[in-house]
């Protein structure tokens, strides 16, 4: 069903078992987010669920249909070449894990790339061991490549770190509440503060056609492994306990007790990194040029194995005037041009979804997009 930005609704119904999902607005102008009602058919009654993620913005129509039980397709017409395909999911594992975690009804937004992309990397380690540095050399080598996901968290900065670029410094009260709402992706309180990493910034690098770095600790990415994000885990450890423990001291930065903190932390997170599987990788760095070696090494980023970048969007752009069709795990647009009909133009896009993967929290990704000419 396609609603154009002459019409004063925009509004579609996709009916999943027992509930019928609203996805529209009713402002008769050709910008605004896209919001969704949820009518629960048993009860009779219109649900307001928790919407989670970025919402699309439609400018000039979209057109809505079910792919699956899980999910519908949302094509934003005339849209940006980066912004053309979402998806909002209703029974993906995210979602249900979120459903059940707040209490309520909840539904979540995911923008679709085209292509495989590439697996966001969590990168923990204990405090003073050189996770921090060893990111800073890999984005400053690969600035196009990487994007650094900025946590969240209640402590004050510290000298010389900015809000926005080190950390996002926020209140507790309304982290707390960001967190009870499902915006997090993983949080936990460290050392008296809470941290934690929000579904928007690890979209916010997505979005961008860069790969994601998350730099958490071990309870955070603990929280990641269990969530339905595809990611690769990479637990960077100190040579030994004492060598922690020396630079630690030398960052000058900490009270005696704060210290003592971190290498109690440091001690629990060093068992559980070794003992329970939760990591694809280890590294240990001793000496940092070399550990940073191993890490593109293990990120496939030497001269004879790059890892294959985000194939480009900007080809692709939802037509001025187009219908669409579903078969075989393919949608069929239908491409009409200004002033003449769908029906009468002889090229057909075709986006096949028959690999996706991935979706909420995140980007949902191995789409495929071709022309065809009947």
């Amino acid at each position: 069903m396609v609603h154009d930005s002459e019409s004063k609704v925009y509004e579609t119904f996709t009916i999943i078992a027992d509930k019928i999902y609203s996805i529209g607005g009713s402002e008769a102008i050709s910008n605004f987010s896209i919001n969704v009602k949820v009518f629960d058919k048993p009860t009779g009654t219109w649900l307001e669920p928790v919407v989670l993620g970025t919402k699309p913005v439609a400018r000039n129509g979209y057109s809505s249909f079910l792919i699956d039980n899980e999910r519908a397709l949302i094509l934003l017409k005339e849209s940006s070449h980066d912004n053309s395909i979402w998806f909002l999911e209703v029974d993906t594992p995210f979602v249900k894990q979120k459903r059940k975690q707040l209490g309520a009804e909840v539904v979540a937004w995911s923008k679709g790339l085209l292509g495989h992309g590439s697996k966001p990397i969590v990168i923990s380690g204990p405090s003073g061991v050189g996770k921090g540095t060893l990111i800073a050399k890999l984005m400053k080598e690969f600035p196009s490549t990487f994007g650094f996901s900025v946590s969240h968290t209640t402590r004050a900065p510290r000298e010389h770190e900015l809000n926005g670029v080190h950390y996002h410094f926020t209140e507790r009260s309304k982290m707390e509440k960001d967190i009870q709402d499902g915006k997090f992706l993983e949080s936990a309180l460290v050392h008296g503060n809470l941290y934690g990493t929000s579904i928007e910034a690890v979209e916010a690098v997505s979005d961008v056609g860069k790969r994601c770095i998350l730099d958490i600790d071990v309870q955070g990415a603990r929280s990641v492994r269990a969530s339905p994000l595809e990611a690769t885990f990479i637990f960077v450890r100190p040579p030994s306990f004492e060598e922690l423990e020396k630079r630690l001291r030398a960052r000058g930065t900490e009270a005696e007790e704060q210290i003592q903190k971190r290498l109690t932390n440091a001690r629990a997170e060093l068992e559980q990194a070794e003992s329970n599987g939760l990591f694809d990788h280890l590294l240990i760095n001793d000496e940092l040029e070399s550990c940073y070696q191993n890490l593109k090494k293990l990120l496939a980023l030497d001269e004879t194995d790059r890892e294959p970048s985000q194939p480009s969007m900007k080809s692709f752009m939802v037509p001025f005037s187009h219908s669409t069709s579903k078969a075989d795990k393919k949608v069929i647009i239908h491409c009409g041009i200004n002033g003449m009909s769908a029906s009468s133009s002889s090229t057909k896009l075709i986006l096949d979804w028959a690999l996706l993967k991935g979706g909420a929290p995140g980007r949902t990704r191995g789409l495929n997009l071709y022309t065809t000419n009947l």
